[in-house]
């Protein structure tokens, strides 16, 4: 079925942002599913005709050519993580008991959007698309990007894949993220790497375990020592940046009679914008470990899991804050003047980093609350979306 994005131009600015919120909430955009929602995205941006519209796999792009001297990126993943019974979505009024009492308790009398995307991070991208339909003459020239694969391994990145094959697209001065930030600025982001610790042993049958080597049993030293690892919390121009390293896998064993050859513990370690990427994996693995994405197992040379064999599956580098810029201070300034809230550190991996690669400085800055992200009950108040809608509105105007 073809899928229709856009709003009614009599409607009230309430009307058109939750009309395009509820239509992009309402497509299915599991991570790989991301497609139709492309399309209608593209449609609809071309039929604003004031933008310049492109498209790689995607990822659809739409810039103003104002001859302005400073250009802004605003852009937003469309894909989600899987549905876990919260698809199609539903608005729910006051009282409703899907509501979270936090929610209700923060947003008292307000209804809330409720299904998979509502926090990460359909609402921002429908702010997106509504500026980009209302706003024909901002003080900046501005650059929208929608695009794939945010939610899964770092290759597959919408956001990468254009930045490779087509540069030119991704040019500017100031870049925003709209990641969930319940609209506060989040500056930087924490790096992350996963691999795979492995343990090696000898297979024999369990009735004869003498003649083999448990690799399993050797994985408690390796679980020890994620125990005893302190997670700390770094500062970076004045943002606290907390690491996180944790085993979220574990696999191991060829049958239930069978002493197991192998086992394999995936860790992920997230670190603080101090430390380069290549600082971050000597920490871990050691400097020479010589363990690379896609060059099978080597063994570790130091760090944390000297000794063991590490297959390396995925690397993103940190980005720090960024804030000491004049485009970053105003909106700052800004954003606390309508929330309240001073800019703090984001804590997750987003493609700030990405931007922050590419020298252009960029911070997060989306509507819903980023403890919410991937919930179940994943939801997002009303009045999150005029907010993030009043915010950007009068900056870029």
């Amino acid at each position: 079925m073809t899928v229709e994005i856009g709003f009614d131009r009599n409607a009230t600015r309430v009307e058109a942002l939750n009309a395009l919120l509820w239509q992009i909430m309402n497509e299915y955009s599991v991570s790989d599913d991301e497609g139709p929602l492309a399309d209608a995205i593209e449609t609809y941006l071309r039929n604003l005709g004031h933008l310049t519209v492109r498209r790689h796999g995607d990822t659809v792009v739409a810039s103003t050519d104002l001859g302005r001297d400073r250009r802004v990126i605003l852009a937003g993943h469309i894909d989600t993580v899987p549905v876990i019974d919260n698809f199609p979505p539903k608005w729910l009024e006051p009282g409703d008991p899907l509501i979270r009492a936090d929610v209700a308790e923060a947003y008292p009398g307000e209804r809330v959007l409720w299904g998979r995307g509502a926090t990460d991070m359909k609402p921002s991208d429908a702010v997106m698309l509504y500026l980009a339909a209302t706003l024909t003459e901002p003080k900046f020239d501005l650059t929208y990007v929608f695009y794939d694969h945010e939610e899964v391994a770092a290759p597959l990145n919408g956001l990468r894949k254009v930045v490779e094959a087509h540069p030119d697209w991704i040019q500017g001065d100031f870049a925003i993220i709209g990641e969930p930030t319940s609209c506060g600025i989040e500056g930087g982001c924490n790096g992350t790497i996963r691999f795979d610790v492995i343990c090696h042993g000898v297979a024999a049958h369990s009735a004869r375990a003498w003649m083999g080597e448990n690799a399993i049993h050797k994985a408690a030293d390796v679980l020890n020592r994620l125990n005893a690892y302190e997670p700390q919390t770094i500062t970076v121009e004045g943002l606290d940046y907390r690491e996180g390293l944790n085993a979220t896998l574990i696999s191991g064993g060829k049958g239930t009679n069978v002493i197991p050859d192998e086992c394999r513990v995936h860790v992920n370690y997230r670190f603080a914008p101090d430390k380069t990427l290549a600082e971050a994996k000597a920490l871990m693995i050691g400097v020479d470990a010589g363990a690379e994405l896609g060059n099978g197992e080597h063994v570790a040379t130091g760090g944390v899991f000297d000794g063991y064999g590490i297959e390396m599956k995925d690397e993103s580098p940190a980005a720090r804050p960024g804030m000491d810029t004049p485009l970053a201070r105003s909106l700052a300034a800004l954003a606390k003047e309508r929330t309240g809230r001073d800019p703090l550190a984001k804590l997750g991996w987003t493609d700030v980093a990405r931007f922050s690669q590419l020298g252009i400085p960029a911070v997060n800055m989306g509507a819903g609350d980023a403890l919410l992200a991937h919930k179940h009950d994943e939801q997002v108040p009303e009045s999150d979306l005029i907010r993030l809608a009043d915010i950007l509105e009068e900056w870029l105007s």
